[in-house]
């Protein structure tokens, strides 16, 4: 079985800090392959960096040679997966929503821990859009920008720590989810000074993916992730069309 795993932005420390964790939490026997567009931001705190960074996604996934047998979309709270899922005729998991359907097979409640405040209201509709917002207890900002949790580890876990603590014991959150691909491999540190069960979306989409496609299963194609129509899509895939890696 072969996973493509897609990191939105376009930072390589960030592709090679998802893949270890992907791989690492894969099955023996499970290949990992990591990517990132061809073009795009650096890293996505916003609605303007989202979709730009899901034409980007898609666009990859339009000029990817490789073959696959599931896509994980490791951007958390990141717009694109319903046109991936049209796009691909393999299953795609989007780490928002499975980590949040994961938490919820472990606690009553659970709450997740992102970066910049104002991405807590991008992840509040994106779980809302999947039915996955009942149960969540709160979306809490470190204050760290994407970038930013790569540059001091352990000031990026106190800063995750004194919000999951506080979702734990002021909004009574019993599982928590690490809101960002670029926390991956923080999951063991917190969980071990936090006392309750965290989730890191990149691992958790993994275990999906793989038990989907060992049970044989894939997206329905029937209504609302049926192929797109055959039509002209002017300068499509747009990479083609631009110089540099993937261009001309």
């Amino acid at each position: 079985m072969r996973i493509l795993v897609l990191n939105p932005n376009t930072t390589a420390s960030m592709t090679a800090t998802i893949r270890a964790l992907a791989e690492e939490s894969a099955r023996p026997g499970t290949e990992i392959t990591a990517t990132q567009p061809l073009w795009g931001p650096e890293s996505i705190e916003g609605h303007f960096e989202g979709q730009l960074s899901a034409v980007a996604v898609l666009d990859r996934l339009a000029t990817f040679q490789e073959q696959f047998d599931a896509l994980v979309m490791a951007g958390f709270g990141e717009p694109g997966r319903e046109a991936a899922q049209e796009l691909l005729d393999v299953p795609v998991f989007d780490i928002t929503e499975c980590a949040a359907q994961m938490a919820m097979m472990l606690g009553h409640s659970y709450a997740v821990v992102t970066t910049l405040d104002r991405a807590v209201p991008q992840i509040q509709d994106r779980l809302l859009t999947a039915g996955l917002l009942q149960r969540c207890a709160s979306v809490r900002g470190t204050g760290l920008g994407v970038l930013e949790l790569e540059e001091d580890t352990e000031r990026t876990v106190r800063e995750i720590l004194t919000q999951a603590r506080a979702a734990v014991e002021e909004d009574h959150a019993e599982v928590i989810c690490l809101g960002c691909g670029g926390m991956a491999g923080l999951r063991e540190r917190v969980e071990a000074e936090l006392g309750v069960p965290v989730v890191d979306g990149v691992a958790a989409a993994v275990g999906f993916a793989e038990a989907v496609v060992g049970l044989g299963l894939s997206t329905s194609k029937v209504r609302g992730f049926a192929p797109p129509r055959p039509k002209t899509i002017t300068s499509w895939p747009l990479s083609r069309h631009l110089p540099g890696p993937g261009g001309n």
